[in-house]
């Protein structure tokens, strides 16, 4: 299956080239971005507006995602997607702990890969990655749910220091993966995916090397690494599974279709500690929804996004504006969404075209704006 989105011409027009170029020679382990460009690059697809919600859970709304589960294999790429499929039907103890830590980023995941109008199959990349373990840590060297190795994540923009690491946010992350993949496939591979994620694994250089000596240019003909040859196997086996748990006999955790969390951009320092003081929640939950600032304090130089769990009264945050050195980036420019705004009822409140309002924030869908968001009035 091929794909060519707006969004990925537009991003490799703006200098992809050079960065795939940095990224050629690099590769991910198994047990191994910027931020997403939504103010600049329209999404392929609304998610949230494309799938009915009632009565679901996260598993059957990234079901109505797959499209490599309507498509047969070759009897030879079947029979070893089957061999992993058994593997891990040997033990369902460790699909359920792994779906388990899927519960925080599973839903808010599928919603980043579906909007791009990717297989939904990639949402679960993180399951054969890191057993969804944000904080995973490979002895090679790669981090945090999607494996970065130091130089790949290093190319993509993911900073690192003793403050701070890219590879384990996760919202950072999850971008620079999925931009990842998509400006490898795009670029080498004529939009096929699964050479992509095996460039994913091994490194483009590896995988183009591997085409250059067959005839057949598809993944299941290659021959590569033998960690690089089990890669979409498994990946395709736990989506089996995902697709059909009754049929394997797995139980897998209800997972609501929310994410499990709220964005809350900053602008000034702000510990974890004073957060959860702030919202009455415990200091834990934070720290296991941000494992990417290393010391307990957002720095906004680094990363502006604080995650807190969903059910957080995010406006008790303002009370950080009372503290004389950390404080919330409102001012009479800039308004902090509350839970029950609307963007239409923002721009009324402070006579501004909501179209305008739309444009200077980069949303594209006006009804997905969150508490927590901080909103930009005006260019002044």
């Amino acid at each position: 299956m091929t794909y060519r989105t707006l969004r990925q011409r537009l991003l490799l027009s703006a200098g992809g080239t050079l960065l795939l170029g940095l990224l050629a020679a690099t590769t991910t382990s198994q047990a191994a971005t910027t931020e997403r460009f939504n103010s600049v690059f329209p999404l392929k697809l609304h998610f949230w507006e494309a799938l009915e919600l009632k009565q679901q859970d996260a598993w059957s709304m990234l079901r109505k995602t797959f499209q490599w589960q309507k498509q047969p294999l070759p009897p030879e790429a079947q029979a070893r997607v089957e061999e992993w499929i058994d593997f891990y039907r040997s033990s369902p103890e460790n699909i359920v702990a792994i779906t388990e830590r899927a519960r925080p980023w599973l839903a808010w995941i599928t919603q980043q890969v579906a909007e791009r109008g990717l297989p939904g199959e990639l949402a679960l990349i993180p399951f054969v990655e890191s057993s969804f373990d944000p904080v995973a840590r490979s002895h090679r060297g790669a981090a945090g749910l999607w494996q970065f190795m130091p130089r790949t994540g290093d190319a993509l923009g993911l900073v690192r220091n003793g403050n701070y690491d890219g590879r384990l946010d996760v919202i950072r992350s999850t971008a620079a993966a999925l931009d990842y993949i998509e400006m490898q496939a795009d670029q080498w591979y004529e939009g096929d995916l699964t050479l992509s994620l095996a460039a994913y694994n091994a490194g483009a250089g590896t995988v183009n090397r591997a085409l250059r000596q067959t005839a057949e240019q598809d993944y299941w003909s290659l021959r590569l690494p033998s960690e690089t040859m089990q890669y979409l196997p498994k990946l395709y086996a736990i989506a089996a599974i995902v697709n059909d748990p009754a049929h394997y006999q797995i139980n897998l955790p209800d997972i609501h279709t929310q994410p499990a969390f709220t964005q809350v951009r900053l602008s000034q320092p702000v510990s974890l500690a004073e957060a959860s003081r702030l919202m009455k929640i415990s200091p834990s939950s934070l720290t296991e929804l941000n494992p990417g600032l290393l010391n307990g304090t957002l720095e906004p130089r680094l990363a502006r996004i604080l995650l807190v769990p969903e059910q957080a009264d995010v406006s008790l945050l303002a009370g950080l504006t009372n503290n004389g050195t950390q404080q919330i980036a409102e001012n009479g420019n800039t308004y902090l969404v509350q839970r029950g705004d609307s963007l239409s009822a923002i721009a009324a409140r402070y006579k501004v075209n909501q179209q305008e309002l739309a444009r200077l924030n980069g949303i594209d869908r006006p009804e997905a704006i969150q508490p927590g968001q901080l909103l930009t009035l005006s260019e002044g």
